[in-house]
């Protein structure tokens, strides 16, 4: 799944709209439409925000090479 898969179908189970999205985490309604049309190119410090509301964290790791 890519982030913007993720974030529409977090949203959609915990019933928040994108404007309640928007809202809680300080962001533009525009920004949350753009990043689920994959038209968007948040920096960090959004996608922080938009998971920290919903519920969600982010990981990083090394990936391994075969």
């Amino acid at each position: 799944m890519n982030l913007k898969e993720v974030i529409k179908e977090r949203r959609a189970v915990l019933g928040i709209s994108q404007l309640d999205l928007a809202e809680m985490a300080g962001i533009s309604l525009a920004t949350v439409k753009d990043i689920e049309r994959g038209a968007g190119n948040p920096s960090m410090k959004t996608v922080t925000r938009i998971l920290e509301v919903l519920g969600m964290e982010m990981e990083f790791r090394i990936r391994q090479i075969v």
